[in-house]
């Protein structure tokens, strides 16, 4: 709800698991359940599976204390087969650091100023993304989600799903930094050229990333990158450089159909599945 969004990814997350329970509930013959997230969802929606995820059975019906880190052995989401789990322009990495947030044009002292003033603008969600809260001591809630931390199983959540994607705005882009949502360090992002794909010409680079425990040293985002890494992760940078919207791409979605075509084409969906009632979408 519009009026919890500045409460916290916690809060929010807390609700995002509530409403995916109640679905359940109200759907008994669910069998699968997928994400996808824009922004600040991305991260409401791992806080929330880390709270829906259930180990995996063994064949007496226990629970299994074995080591979930291979993507062999998954658990589920709530009871659910866990199939995808897509973030669009999500800052993992936090917004805290050189040219996470790029309005401010990498200028030290606007990162600094924005550093202490972020809460008095989003509250406790401000904080959540500069990594400023620091409730009863312990690390900051981005820095715990890169872990399994107590009863929460953000990373074990992660690995359930059979895939994951980024999707990443590399040009004109004013919100959230390239490297932050696009899980990388500077040295490994993709050189920013044309996009060869003449169906897709917006998608400049498309790349899978393998897990990877390799321990990577980079100070504030160290935790959140180390942890990240240990799944793997198809990413997808995107530029819409050629647009006349590209100022406006964090909330102006890009689409290959107009909308009358998808209207079209979702009539004729329901009337193949009046006409057939064993199709399923």
């Amino acid at each position: 709800m519009s009026k919890l969004t500045l409460d916290g990814v916690d809060v929010m997350g807390e609700c995002l698991a509530q409403e995916v329970l109640e679905v359940i509930e109200r759907k008994p013959n669910l069998q699968k359940i997928s994400f996808v997230a824009h922004s600040v969802g991305g991260l409401v929606a791992i806080n929330a599976i880390g709270r829906l995820y259930r180990r995996p059975k063994m064949e007496n019906g226990e629970d299994s204390s074995a080591d979930t880190s291979s993507e062999n052995l998954r658990g589920t989401i709530a009871g659910l087969e866990a199939i995808n789990f897509i973030t669009v322009a999500t800052p993992h990495l936090s917004s805290r650091g050189n040219k996470q947030v790029p309005f401010l044009f990498g200028v030290t002292a606007f990162e600094k100023a924005a550093n202490f003033v972020i809460h008095l603008i989003f509250r406790r969600t401000g904080r959540h993304l500069f990594l400023n809260d620091n409730d009863e001591g312990r690390p900051a809630l981005l820095r715990r989600m890169a872990e399994d931390e107590d009863e929460s199983y953000f990373m074990s959540a992660l690995r359930a799903f059979k895939r994951r994607v980024a999707y990443s705005n590399a040009c004109y882009y004013h919100i959230v930094g390239w490297r932050t949502s696009s899980i990388r360090r500077n040295s490994e992002l993709p050189k920013c050229e044309d996009s060869l794909d003449e169906k897709y010409p917006h998608i400049m680079y498309h790349e899978h990333c393998k897990a990877c425990d390799t321990l990577i040293q980079w100070k504030m985002m160290a935790e959140p990158v180390k942890g990240l890494s240990r799944v793997s992760w198809e990413k997808i940078d995107v530029s819409f450089h050629n647009c006349r919207q590209r100022f406006a791409a964090h909330s102006v979605i890009q689409v290959t159909l107009s909308l009358s075509h998808c209207l079209r084409a979702i009539t004729k969906t329901h009337l193949t599945m009046h006409e057939n009632s064993s199709a399923v979408i």
